[in-house]
């Protein structure tokens, strides 16, 4: 189970409706191999796309060392589907960096943003619950 701050779930529907019709992205952060985000970095999508992501490799940088700085890590990455439901397409299953990480998916496609998180370990997809902190 993931938990995301109320504000944070805004802000990333914010950047993705910023973004459009790009995909947008971004990584979460928190304590070590948590399930609790107490960080958002919005990063530029290098690959400038609307069907796909790259993680721009300095925005990457700045964030891991900000999580390292204040006792952090990075725990997972955040990007949107502007046409498509909010669920991992073949394209985000290969390039899944880490089995440990959260995988939260914001989708466009219908009037209010739909926001998932999913784990993704050797190839297997498995949802998993969001729950909203205050």
């Amino acid at each position: 189970m993931l938990e995301l701050p109320a504000t944070m779930i805004d802000e990333i529907s914010d950047l993705a409706y910023s973004e459009y019709p790009l995909e947008c992205c971004g990584l979460i952060a928190g304590p070590a191999e948590g399930d609790v985000v107490t960080r958002f970095y919005q990063c530029r999508n290098a690959a400038a796309s609307a069907k796909a992501y790259t993680v721009d490799p300095r925005d990457h940088l700045r964030a891991e060392r900000d999580a390292e700085d204040a006792g952090w890590e990075i725990i997972g990455v955040v990007h949107s589907h502007t046409h498509t439901e909010p669920y991992p397409s073949p394209t985000d299953v290969a390039q899944a960096p880490d089995p440990g990480w959260h995988y939260v998916i914001v989708g466009l496609k219908r009037s209010v943003p739909e926001l998932r998180s999913y784990r993704i370990a050797d190839g297997v997809v498995r949802e998993e619950p969001i729950t909203v902190a205050r």
